[in-house]
């Protein structure tokens, strides 16, 4: 059994004998051909198991793919059911679309951008990916780079003020100076753990990040009310989904003094802290008063409705993209609004 033939543009002009550029022409230039020539040709290219000219090749050659490289914060897994995340990719793929560009999703959690650089124009990056390593080899790539939620130097960004977003948020929560507060906090610490959080990080990419720009903005609120935030009333939580955020508000709720008030870092742990309140055969917001931060549509259907930051993540693809196609080099600060649900 012979291996079935491999061929190229080059050996199928040869076999149809016509020139390299007719073939060529008959996939990328019909106009320079007869219909009936660029048939014949198409249909022969068709029976050799010819598909066209290599268009990875073809980029190589030109310097551009047409294809963007979304880098996400974590893994595909669980970014893809992050209701969040994924208004943020429909705004950059509404974008794209409009411009033939094409989206590569990328993991926060991969091991070197360099093993997609070659075949993409560039990469667009939602949040500081997972693997500290991403961030280093982002900041130096010789390819475009727009950031969204952090800024790496590279001048193109695009955010929301999340410190004074958290600052907002925290004091329509506040209502005394005697409140009891806790924080719900996301990815405080380097950490797979659920844990309370007793020391921060004092790193330059630690410090930038969004969830300690909330923290930020909650403790000055805090301070601006005069209520004292117990050392032991922070948690941090790794990833923004159901089961983590239980186990927190449950450690959170069980504390003496019991909290009156929960300063979540996302609607995802707000509404599992929510279930969690209701199970206890507590009210909201007259035992306790939680705020959220995202303002996705669940929070808004919950009961009670949840008092959260809207940080408008589809707006906030769109630009990132816009960015990106325009090749632009300034930052953007797009607006958040605050939605007064019920449960403060």
């Amino acid at each position: 059994m012979t291996d079935k033939k491999v061929w190229t543009l080059k050996s199928v002009a040869k076999e149809l004998r016509v020139s390299n550029a007719t073939v060529s022409n008959a996939f990328n230039r019909p106009d320079q051909l007869s219909k009936n020539k660029r048939i014949d040709i198409l249909e022969s290219c068709k029976k050799l198991g010819y598909s066209g000219p290599n268009k990875a090749a073809q980029s190589l050659r030109k310097g551009q793919s047409n294809i963007v490289a979304l880098v996400l914060p974590d893994s595909l897994e669980y970014m893809v059911t992050d209701p969040v995340a994924s208004d943020f990719v429909k705004g950059v793929s509404s974008v794209l679309e409009k411009s033939k560009v094409n989206l590569l999703l990328f993991s926060g959690i991969s091991d070197n951008i360099n093993s997609v650089a070659d075949f993409v124009d560039g990469f667009i990056c939602y949040g500081s990916p997972r693997n500290p390593e991403l961030i280093e080899q982002l900041r130096v790539t010789s390819k475009k780079v727009v950031t969204a939620d952090f800024d790496i130097d590279r001048n193109a960004s695009v955010g929301i003020d999340n410190e004074k977003a958290a600052y907002e948020i925290a004091k329509l929560a506040i209502k005394s100076t005697d409140d009891e507060v806790a924080i719900l906090g996301l990815r405080l610490l380097e950490s797979d753990l659920t844990c309370r959080v007793y020391e921060l990080p004092t790193s330059s990419n630690a410090l930038c990040s969004i969830s300690h720009q909330r923290l930020n903005g909650y403790r000055q609120a805090l301070k601006d009310s005069n209520v004292n935030l117990r050392s032991d009333r922070v948690w941090n939580l790794p990833k923004s989904n159901h089961h983590f955020a239980l186990i927190a508000a449950r450690e959170a709720l069980t504390s003496t003094p019991r909290p009156d008030v929960l300063l979540c870092m996302s609607d995802i742990i707000a509404l599992a802290a929510v279930k969690e309140i209701h199970a206890m055969g507590l009210k909201i917001p007259e035992d306790i008063r939680v705020v959220g931060f995202d303002g996705i549509d669940e929070a808004l259907r919950s009961t009670p409705s949840i008092t959260t930051v809207h940080q408008n993540s589809e707006e906030k693809g769109i630009k990132a993209a816009e960015l990106f196609i325009n090749r632009a080099t300034n930052s953007v600060v797009i607006s958040y609004h605050i939605e007064h649900g019920k449960s403060c």
